[in-house]
């Protein structure tokens, strides 16, 4: 009898404590989770609204070298034969001040516009060519591991000439320089018709997507889109041209842009940074 009333009057008691340990653990935890998680959602709106007020003045310059038009199967996996474009360009552009500390990479692109066959479509655009240029940061990430190298890493005092050679990389080592001369495509245009030949108002455009850490996807901003410390590209795209008719065997047809004596055949010399 006596252990009866001890059990109707202790179990509800140690039930509470029991309950009311746990209920202030759980809130506890709540706490802090939520408080992280505000913290670190701040911190992300602050890094992605930051770069507004970095300036962005890019520019480049684009030009048509060749073009040629022929008939076969651009791929191997072409079921048919068809018309496809070669193209080859010049490019030099400086895209350097696309890169901060919010950059992780930058995806550039050139991109041929031509109008479609039917009057009343938008005009058609191909990429022919394509490129991803890492940041310093993603390049060479800081990471524990990393530093417990760098940290126990003999130091030896480089040389003279290997000084030199460092900081003129330095120089050359900025993300964000592109310079192409005389270079292939990486792509052939073909159009959904299935033909190209005497194809007018051709134009090659240069084209990117900046991939911040955080925040949201930028992209290109041509010169009259500028807004407030962002300029649209300076330049960035070629002269209009035509593409030349069908080649036929035997005989040279294609379009040839630029003064001098051209390189050799299909050269191409990237400096892509």
């Amino acid at each position: 009898m006596l252990s009866d009333q001890w059990g109707k009057h202790s179990s509800p008691s140690v039930v509470r404590i029991l309950w009311v340990a746990m209920h202030s653990a759980l809130v506890r935890v709540q706490n802090v989770f939520g408080f992280f998680t505000t913290v670190a959602f701040c911190i992300a709106i602050s890094i992605a609204l930051s770069v507004i007020v970095i300036p962005q003045v890019p520019s480049a310059s684009l030009e048509l070298r060749n073009v040629q038009v022929v008939k076969g199967r651009p791929h191997y996996h072409s079921p048919k034969k068809e018309e496809y474009a070669h193209i080859k360009f010049d490019l030099h552009a400086d895209l350097t001040s696309l890169f901060n500390w919010n950059t992780k990479q930058l995806f550039v692109w050139v991109m041929a516009t031509y109008p479609s066959r039917v009057a009343s479509e938008p005009p058609s655009q191909a990429i022919i060519w394509d490129t991803i240029i890492i940041s310093e940061s993603q390049k060479n990430p800081s990471t524990p591991f990393t530093l417990y190298s760098y940290l126990t890493a003999p130091t030896k005092p480089p040389s003279k000439s290997k000084r030199l050679s460092k900081s003129k990389q330095a120089i050359e080592s900025a993300p964000g320089l592109i310079s192409l001369k005389n270079s292939k495509p990486k792509y052939q245009i073909t159009d959904i018709s299935g033909h190209l030949s005497a194809t007018s108002n051709v134009t090659l455009n240069i084209g990117w997507n900046v991939q911040p850490w955080v925040g949201a996807l930028t992209w290109t901003m041509r010169e009259e889109c500028s807004w407030a410390r962002w300029m649209g590209i300076k330049g960035g795209a070629s002269n209009v041209f035509d593409m030349p008719p069908l080649k036929v065997k035997g005989v040279n047809q294609e379009v040839v842009k630029g003064s001098g004596k051209p390189g050799k055949a299909a050269e191409a010399s990237p400096i892509v940074k």
